[in-house]
């Protein structure tokens, strides 16, 4: 059973997803929040496997915050469920460490199946958001796809090597060694159908919108 804190400053969000998670046996929630210094505490004490994230909250600075939570607790899962909209917001939640993103106006089903996918290890994003990028060439759609297929883990190392993380820092980050990071590094390369390490970092840029 997967432990979840849920971050949002409507109380009404708040008592619908407990309500929708209720009876489901691959989850408890464990605790909530309300703003961002209530979110680091329960963070710390509760150690969740999950955090189901508004993230424009009091006291919290947005995606900038989401890349703090996941510097400093890189095991967590988060799942971003916010008002913001989803062609501007999602992409550049995955790539700043989120595993999923869902706008407060998809239904349920969508909301318990990006919570499914994520539980599992997986990366959710909404296939209607590729579609969105087909006025777009090609080829970026094609990267879009090419991303949306890689592991949590290597997102996380993805998201440290375009911020100019060395391996060591990685390694430290992560609870990894740096032979693992430098086995992520060649599995990206692979993945993302990129020559070098710089070909690599401009690639995962392309997922910085708005």
């Amino acid at each position: 059973m997967k432990k979840i804190v849920i971050a949002d400053h409507h109380p009404v969000t708040r008592k619908g997803i407990s309500c929708l998670l209720k009876k489901d046996e691959n989850f408890s929630i464990v605790g909530k929040a309300n703003n961002g210094n209530e979110l680091y505490q329960k963070l710390e004490e509760l150690k969740p496997d999950i955090l189901i994230m508004e993230i424009d909250m009091p006291q919290i600075s947005g995606i900038n915050a989401l890349r703090g939570i996941k510097l400093k607790f890189p095991e967590l899962r988060v799942l971003i469920y916010s008002t913001h909209p989803e062609e501007i917001y999602a992409l550049r939640s995955i790539k700043s460490g989120a595993a999923g993103y869902v706008p407060k106006t998809a239904s349920s089903k969508v909301f318990l199946k990006a919570l499914k996918q994520i539980r599992k290890g997986g990366i959710f994003l909404n296939e209607e958001l590729t579609s969105t990028f087909t006025s777009r060439n090609v080829g970026e759609t094609s990267a879009i796809s090419r991303y949306k297929k890689l592991s949590s883990r290597e997102i996380e190392v993805l998201n440290l090597l375009s911020s100019g993380k060395r391996n060591k820092d990685i390694a430290a980050a992560l609870n990894i060694n740096e032979k693992t990071v430098s086995t992520y590094k060649t599995r990206l390369l692979k993945k993302l159908k990129v020559d070098n390490l710089a070909d690599l970092i401009h690639q995962s840029r392309m997922f910085q919108f708005g």
